[in-house]
């Protein structure tokens, strides 16, 4: 059962081949590094962005333990934002559909289409980067085998979406997940869900004058690594890499002195989210508890909803010139 795209066999190809010990050393190297590098392409200070690596820190180490490739998927994620602010569309495009032909997730970089310019171009960047990454194993692995491992690849995430939805599942950690679960209800539909955070998600959009201030442009790539994953019923524990980084950059944003609220969200996130799958709580707790009712998800929703209350009210383009 493979839930990644057939592209994602070039990727893991050159680690595959090496020996086991190490290639998966260099593949974690790898993974900690793009994360790395696309961090401190952030247009903040080095203050702020040693501050983001210390808060994702242990989040890492959770991702890193299961050797998957979701530290990428959120450098992919804050680099299509980089990407598209600095204005180079073109490496823009390749990084959103690189994600989607790995992982689907990195679709949501679209999220940042309305900071870009020279949109058409922008679009036949996306086309092209897309003919790409279908073609390509085509040329290694012929194109009737491809063409079925996206069948087969649409058929294994059907599977999937069933799968995750049952109340015994490690995976389901998202706000629709703490629903079923606290009701007992493996039949509560993701749509309603997916529509009310869809509405959410979408209305700092039509404050189109703070486009121009750059903490709300900020903000929005905070939301977006965040709604990613609480509204996925696919996230699990590693997913979490993806949801914190948006976490720790909301954080560093926010007004000094911190208000208690802030601190509050921060602390509650970085006890109940980062360390949810540690020792830091009893096997007890963690199993009949923490997993049984998806509660790794809460703090990272309520930040999230934190994060749309802000972008709703407040005059970012106020704060960016007294600051």
């Amino acid at each position: 059962m493979n839930h990644y795209g057939p592209f994602f066999a070039l990727i893991i190809a050159p680690f595959a081949l090496l020996p086991r010990y190490l290639g998966i050393f260099l593949w974690q190297i790898a993974n900690t590094l793009f994360l790395y590098y696309a961090v401190s392409t952030l247009p903040l200070k080095s203050t702020k962005i040693n501050a983001i690596y210390w808060i994702i820190a242990n989040e890492l180490l959770t991702s890193l333990f299961s050797f998957q490739i979701n530290p990428s998927i959120t450098a992919i994620i804050i680099l299509s934002y980089t990407m598209i602010d600095r204005k180079n569309n073109f490496i823009a495009a390749f990084l959103i559909l690189l994600g989607t032909f790995i992982k689907l997730y990195g679709i949501v970089g679209l999220a940042f289409f309305f900071f870009v310019k020279q949109k058409p171009k922008f679009i036949a960047y996306c086309v092209f980067w897309a003919i790409v990454f279908f073609v390509l194993p085509m040329v290694f692995f012929g194109s009737e085998y491809i063409i079925q491992c996206y069948k087969d690849w649409y058929i294994s995430l059907s599977a999937k979406q069933l799968e995750n939805a049952t109340l015994t599942s490690w995976q389901d950690i998202s706000i629709m997940g703490m629903a079923r679960r606290l009701f007992q209800n493996p039949a509560i539909p993701n749509w309603p869900f997916l529509i009310f955070g869809l509405v959410l998600f979408a209305l700092p959009y039509l404050r189109i004058k703070q486009y121009k201030a750059e903490n709300f442009r900020l903000m929005l790539l905070a939301s977006t690594l965040i709604f990613t994953v609480i509204f996925s019923n696919s996230s699990e524990s590693p997913t979490y890499i993806i949801a914190f980084a948006g976490v720790a950059l909301w954080f560093v944003l926010q007004d000094r002195p911190a208000k208690k609220e802030v601190i509050a969200l921060l602390v509650f996130a970085f006890l109940l989210t980062s360390l949810a799958p540690t020792d830091f709580y009893p096997r007890h707790i963690r199993n009949n508890y923490i997993m049984h009712y998806s509660l790794k998800a809460l703090p990272c929703i309520l930040v999230w909803f934190y994060i749309t209350y802000q972008m709703l009210t407040e005059n970012f383009l106020i704060k960016s010139s007294e600051s």
